[in-house]
């Protein structure tokens, strides 16, 4: 297998293990909130919007020592490491208690953290300016799989239920639970660099995806990446994309947490309320795994840049916003348990709302592939802190939008939304235009990014 096959192999079981851990996570946190308000127990008095804010506000202040911890333990153990951590997560709702579930919540924001940061260096490790793009794609589309598979299972196990039973929650979250160290247990078969290098080609610093230093040399790199994580922090580009990262953390909160809870309170839906969240999260999965698979395998045929996908992202999402303000009322986001009889500005449509995940989860790979493209190309002798950088903004946002879930009507959510979308669009353009400006200066072809 040539060097190029097997960093390409590294690529796939690096989205194949993601997809698994997340098929668990991310049906997790789009039922979350939907569970918890059907708990009998009295002893329980956890909120879903709090436990993702905490895990995000976590996730936010660990980002600016994950590079350090990568540095030291290494990309692929960092990974197994942080899968642990987010299955005993998932396995707390199988018997949920209000300090474990919390507790919980702490521990996974330090596991995501370094999950990530890792995430980012095994990407950029094994792509290149002229795969970074293609690759970016591939990852992108196999990560989000995952919203297909858990979210289909719901679909068909709560068809027709409006109270979500016991029985119920254990036998999901037991599958969940083994479904998320099964992919746990892929990173194991990831190459690591020295088996995936071409002859000749130099080690970098930053970018060994093993553990062959001494302690004393992995210390100096752990300080490195500290200091490199603050130094690049306040470089222009970072802080024109982290507007486009604010963007997609608070619209992350909105798709994977606020707009599934606001269709299982829809009572004019009738016994399918809860279902119909299981089919949200499938739609947005097509959503994302079609824009992944399009703009990574059209990357190399793309000679206008990232530009044209950004601007495609935020149109998609301005749409969706404006059909969920006419379809969905207004209190569906903090409705009782009993849910909410409420109409907004036209009579409420399943149609509709399934079309909204499926524009939802189409414009957040829009904006995802291409700040994860940027990135890679930006910072490609830095990319742990650079993708620390890029996970501290976005998670920080995401806390913020999860805590404010709790009390804010959909039109203020909605409005917050529209307008840190268009200030981030225009700041990703800024970069982007100055990417390509270098580009030329180096004689490089702008089709190749």
């Amino acid at each position: 297998m040539s060097p190029e096959s097997k960093k390409l192999f590294n690529i796939i079981i690096l989205g194949v293990s993601f997809m698994f851990m997340f098929t668990a996570f991310q049906t997790c946190g789009n039922i979350a909130q939907t569970v918890i308000t059907n708990l009998n127990s009295t002893d329980f008095h956890g909120s879903g919007y709090t436990s993702m804010s905490i895990i995000y506000g976590v996730f936010s202040a660990s980002n600016l020592i994950s590079p350090s911890v990568v540095a030291i333990v290494g990309p692929q153990l960092s990974m197994v490491i942080s899968g642990i951590f987010y299955s005993l997560y998932i396995a707390v709702f199988i018997q949920p208690t209000t300090w474990t579930f919390y507790t919980a919540s702490v521990f996974i924001g330090i596991a995501a953290a370094v999950l990530w940061t890792a995430q980012g260096n095994c990407l950029t490790v094994n792509s290149d300016e002229n795969t970074i793009g293609r690759n970016s794609g591939v990852f992108w589309a196999l990560l989000q799989s995952s919203l297909f598979f858990g979210n289909l299972y719901i679909y068909f196990a709560w068809q027709g239920k409006t109270h979500i039973s016991e029985s119920d929650r254990r036998t999901v979250f037991i599958a969940l639970t083994v479904i998320s160290l099964v992919g746990t247990v892929l990173f194991f078969l990831i190459r690591k660099e020295e088996d995936t290098k071409a002859p000749g080609e130099e080690d970098s610093a930053n970018e060994i995806l093993g553990d062959s230093l001494s302690a004393q040399n992995t210390m100096t790199r752990a300080v490195a990446a500290f200091k490199k994580s603050i130094k690049l922090s306040f470089t222009k580009e970072i802080m024109l994309l982290s507007v486009t990262t604010a963007y997609t953390g608070l619209e992350l909160t909105f798709f994977s947490g606020v707009y599934g809870t606001c269709i299982g309170a829809m009572n004019r839906f009738g016994s399918e309320e809860k279902s119909l969240i299981g089919l949200s999260g499938i739609f947005i999965g097509v959503g994302e795994i079609l824009g992944g698979g399009i703009f990574g395998l059209l990357s190399k045929r793309n000679c206008f840049g990232r530009n044209p996908v950004v601007m495609l992202g935020i149109i998609v999402h301005f749409v969706a916003f404006y059909l969920i303000f006419f379809n969905m009322p207004n209190d569906a986001p903090i409705a009782p348990m009993e849910g909410t009889d409420d109409v907004a500005y036209m009579i409420p449509s399943k149609e509709v709302a399934i079309f909204c995940s499926f524009l939802l989860g189409l414009g957040d790979s829009c904006f995802n592939t291409q700040l994860l493209s940027i990135l890679g190309f930006l910072y490609s002798e830095d990319s742990a802190p650079a993708f620390a950088i890029f996970k501290f903004v976005q998670s920080i946002c995401a806390a913020v939008a999860y805590f404010y879930s709790n009390y804010f009507l959909l039109q203020w959510q909605l409005l917050i939304m529209v307008v840190v979308g268009f200030f981030g669009t225009i700041t990703f353009f800024t970069v982007e235009w100055e990417a390509a400006a270098a580009l030329a200066a180096r004689g490089s072809d702008y089709s190749s990014i």
